[in-house]
């Protein structure tokens, strides 16, 4: 099973890329939620993913955070919905906003997503309300998770490129302060390196 891919980023489009991993191109499916935060092509790519069997087809599917992947699997864990639908679901609502209003019953705003019926969004809430319950009622534990988790590999790359750790660490923090939590993979790694070239 593929649980991750780091590679270059051949091509990228709404619901799908194509990552080139030691000169093999896989196709992963990619909810909006990752598409969004995606680097240019030909830039390097980090990818959480799950592997999707059924018969013959073997799908993958990517996800800019473990946070990310994890609820996806738990989406399937519910009745009557698959990866396509689960993927449809990040794509129509942030993780900040999923975990409290299914934590909460919030059938109303579930309903919204696109896809999502008043029946399915019973579901969710009936099925996975107690399995988000120690993520923390808001869902702030789950999604602190995700991006205590991108941060790292912010500066594992800055490790890899010659920086020291301690010193990688502050200019990820910095780099994450000036742009935010929701900024992405390679922003973070550009605006770090800044940061440590400027101090020394």
């Amino acid at each position: 099973m593929i649980a991750r891919l780091r590679g270059t980023l051949v091509s990228k489009s709404p619901g799908r890329v194509i990552v080139e991993v030691g000169g093999v191109g896989y196709q992963v499916f990619v909810p909006l939620s990752t598409y969004y935060h995606l680097p240019e092509s030909g830039e390097e790519v980090l990818l959480y993913t799950s592997t999707y069997v059924r018969d013959d087809v073997i799908v993958l599917y990517g996800f800019r955070t473990e946070e990310e992947k994890g609820l996806f699997e738990l989406l399937q864990g519910v009745s009557g919905i698959g990866p396509r639908l689960a993927t449809n679901i990040l794509s129509g609502i942030s993780t900040e906003e999923l975990i409290p209003a299914i934590s909460k019953g919030d059938v109303a705003r579930l309903k919204a997503i696109p896809g999502v019926g008043r029946k399915t969004a019973e579901r969710l809430v009936l099925e996975l309300k107690e399995k988000l319950a120690d993520r923390g009622k808001d869902g702030r534990a789950a999604v602190s998770k995700g991006k205590d988790q991108a941060l790292e590999d912010v500066i594992s790359a800055l490790v890899n490129l010659g920086c020291d750790r301690k010193e990688a660490a502050k200019a990820a923090e910095e780099a994450r302060e000036a742009l935010g939590v929701e900024a992405g993979f390679e922003s973070l790694v550009k605006f770090a390196l800044k940061v440590i070239s400027h101090a020394k």
